[in-house]
C-alpha cells in the first residue's frame, strides 16, 4: 500500500511540476503561445486561469497523499522495541574452592 502512495505522489509531482513550468508570471510564456490553439478556444486569461487552479488541486493532492501514506507505515510496537534491544546480564563467576 505504500509504494501505491508512493507511485501517487511522483506521478502528482512530476505534472505539478509540468504546469509550473508552463506558467510564466508575466503572463507570457507556453500558457500564452501553445500554437494559437489557446488563444483560439480559451483565451489566454482563462488559460492561465486553468494552469493556476491545476497547480493549487496539484498541490493539495500532494499534500493530502503524503499526509493520508504516514497512516499506512508500519509502526513499530513496544514487543518489536524489547526484542531489538536485547541485553544480556553479565555472568555469574563461581567460587574458587
Amino acid at each position: 500500500m505504500t509504494f501505491l502512495f508512493v507511485l501517487l505522489i511522483i506521478v502528482a509531482c512530476v505534472f505539478l511540476g509540468l504546469i509550473i513550468l508552463v506558467q510564466n508570471p508575466k503572463g507570457g510564456g507556453l500558457a500564452g503561445n501553445v500554437g494559437g490553439f489557446s488563444n483560439q478556444l480559451m483565451g489566454v486569461k482563462q488559460t492561465t486561469d486553468v494552469l493556476e487552479k491545476g497547480t493549487w488541486v496539484l498541490a493539495v493532492v500532494v499534500a493530502l497523499l503524503c499526509l493520508f501514506s504516514a497512516l499506512f507505515v508500519p509502526k513499530a510496537t513496544a514487543s518489536n522495541l524489547r526484542g531489538q534491544e536485547k541485553t544480556t546480564a553479565p555472568a555469574q563467576q563461581t567460587p574458587r574452592p
